[in-house]
């Protein structure tokens, strides 16, 4: 995932208006840094830190977000977590099949049969999600790619699995955390055999992740907390895609709390630590703790509706605290910067026990196939075993329209409706998240054989159209695109080329105006958090890792590439658009296209890496 970093900016003093294609539609815009809050909040309200964080780490063409003036190498955080002394245990590295796996494109119709859960099917499952993929070596630096992306390729995420007795891997049932260096188990501690029986369907387990702020601090300083929400969306999506090609389901167990979570994965041997009124920097050990995100419940295909009962789930769980935990974490780095916001806010959104959320799992709903010769014949592990972030772009590539239109299918959260309306997530990967869809997409098209370049708008939810074409500009045409499906909520909103524009919203960078095309997902913002609460924070930055995770696989399964972007100008892209205060804000952008390679850097093998943590 590409994140610019805000020292080798390219000033500018231009004002909006030059900054916008030659289409007189669209008025001079003014500058602003802060899109403010509609909502009576209180001022020490939890939705009032969210906001607080979200307007003060916005980036704008007058200043940055704050974050470090230079990269401290010395410091730099160790991206393998372990826990020294915790028993080893490694995964199966897959051997080729003994049959043919079913085509990237063929999981997004239906899931295959489930495969029985096994130390083989584990090791496949953590090997296409969260696993080392290669291997970069040039001049006197060696670094490792993994199949989940992340930003800056920092890799805040930590990942754990609670799981019943499995042959040659533990005895007993367990909770281990995954060591993607070693493709390893550490076993963490044993648990109750009747623990996961008594609440989930048989042949179910845990996958839990936690976030290490400070990996992305210590490059991005307070906007870091925004991009490790991103890294929890794409892994979110990672786990559930590797899992399709198993047969398995996976749905996010969200009426658990933060303390649940805590407690579950054995995060409660971090210590506490009273968050700072400024930014500090010095030796902070304790801000190397793991922030438990959430948790996953994989089962297999066809096991139906089930029930949890949160509130019998969290008393069991209440009792974890008394296991023999195994293991120390390792230390990350010799000297810290702590940025108080960033835990002010991570306090904020901690989510409480819910015991009235209803689990549900609803019937696989099928996406539309509707350019299958776009597709390269790849598998599901060829395709996310082969991703990577580009770091440049051709400029040259077109893509074709329906090839263009096959993955915006892909990426609609309720699959193919017949008629019926998008909102509820229904299909593969997005059914894992247990809310309606929040996060819209506007998309600047550059080179699309067929579609004239301009601005577009995927509704994502129909529930927000009328909000949405009420809050942008009047003079928008909102109309259906030449040859699209029925039921692809596209809009081309106006034409025009947009290609220097959306370089410049992205924090200036070449490669958001070289694809064929780029895009700014926006949330449904304010509005979902005083619904719901503040713990909604995170959880939209989830969805638009998940989405963003969706266009990487589209992207290499059509055979080009994409890649995230986390630095734009948050406001300017709102006032592109018309929209005023925090009814909709741009959470994450994106560009597809073909990539430029960099022939100096050497791919090597994932496995056996060479030996070092960097």
């Amino acid at each position: 995932m590409l994140l610019f970093s805000p020292r080798f900016s390219r000033s500018t003093n231009a004002p909006y208006a030059l900054l916008l294609p030659n289409i007189r539609s669209i008025p001079t815009m003014s500058l602003s840094s802060s899109s403010p809050s509609t909502l009576p909040l209180q001022q020490d309200s939890k939705e009032a830190q969210v906001l607080k964080y979200h307007n003060q780490t916005k980036h704008s063409f007058r200043n940055y977000a704050r974050g470090p003036h230079g990269l401290d190498w010395a410091n730099q955080p160790n991206p393998f977590r372990r826990f020294d002394s915790a028993p080893l245990v490694p995964l199966l590295h897959p051997p080729p099949p003994d049959q043919t796996p079913p085509p990237y494109s063929s999981v997004f119709l239906n899931l295959p049969p489930p495969k029985p859960v096994s130390k083989s099917t584990i090791s496949q499952l953590f090997f296409d999600s969260l696993a080392i993929s290669a291997w970069k070596t040039t001049g006197f630096s060696t670094w490792s790619l993994r199949v989940n992306p992340s930003s800056g390729n920092l890799h805040p995420t930590e990942s754990y699995i609670i799981a019943p007795a499995i042959d040659s891997v533990s005895d007993s049932a367990f909770v281990a955390h995954y060591a993607p260096k070693e493709h390893s188990l550490e076993v963490r501690a044993e648990i109750s055999s009747g623990f996961l029986p008594k609440f989930l369907p048989k042949d179910s387990f845990l996958i839990g992740f936690s976030s290490i702020f400070w990996r992305e601090a210590w490059k991005y300083g307070e906007r870091a907390f925004r991009y490790c929400n991103h890294d929890v969306g794409h892994a979110i999506a990672a786990v559930a895609m590797a899992a399709a090609e198993l047969g398995w389901d996976v749905k996010i167990l969200d009426g658990l709390g933060y303390e649940d979570l805590k407690k579950l994965m054995g995060l409660e041997i971090y210590p506490e630590f009273e968050i700072p009124a400024r930014p500090v920097k010095g030796k902070f050990p304790v801000i190397e703790f793991e922030h438990p995100d959430c948790v996953l419940v994989v089962f297999p295909n066809g096991a139906g509706e089930f029930s949890v009962n949160y509130r019998e789930l969290s008393s069991a769980i209440s009792r974890f605290p008394e296991l023999n935990w195994k293991g120390k974490p390792n230390v990350l780095s010799r000297e810290h910067v702590c940025w108080d916001i960033i835990y002010r806010t991570a306090e904020a959104v901690k989510k409480p026990l819910m015991i009235e959320h209803k689990f549900s799992v609803h019937p696989f709903q099928s996406s539309k196939l509707f350019s299958e010769n776009s597709y390269k014949g790849l598998t599901v592990s060829e395709v996310v075993r082969k991703r990577r972030s580009a770091v440049d772009m051709d400029g040259v590539h077109v893509m074709q329209r329906d090839t263009f239109y096959q993955m915006l299918l892909h990426c609609l959260p309720s699959g193919s409706q017949n008629g019926g309306k998008q909102g509820r997530q229904l299909a593969l990967p997005f059914r894992v998240l247990s809310w309606d869809c929040e996060v819209h997409a506007v998309l600047f098209v550059h080179k699309v054989a067929g579609l004239p370049s301009g601005l577009y708008f995927l509704v994502r939810n129909e529930d927000h159209f009328d909000d949405l074409k009420k809050s942008t500009r009047s003079n928008f045409k909102w109309a259906k695109p030449d040859g699209c499906p029925d039921d692809l909520p596209l809009y081309e909103l106006t034409r025009g080329d947009f290609q220097d524009l959306a370089e410049r919203i992205s924090c200036h960078q070449d490669i958001a105006s070289d694809g064929c095309f780029s895009l700014g997902m926006v949330a449904h913002f304010e509005r979902t958090l005083q619904n719901k609460s503040a713990w909604m924070y995170p959880r939209l930055f989830w969805e638009t890792g998940v989405l963003g995770q969706v266009l990487y696989l589209e992207a290499h399964a059509v055979g080009i590439s994409a890649t995230g972007i986390g630095c734009y100008f948050d406001d300017a892209v709102h006032e592109l658009l018309g929209l005023t205060g925090s009814s909709f804000q741009s959470l994450y952008h994106f560009t597809v296209g073909s990539p430029v390679l960099d022939k100096r850097i050497m791919s090597l093998p994932a496995y056996p890496g060479p030996g070092i943590d960097s």
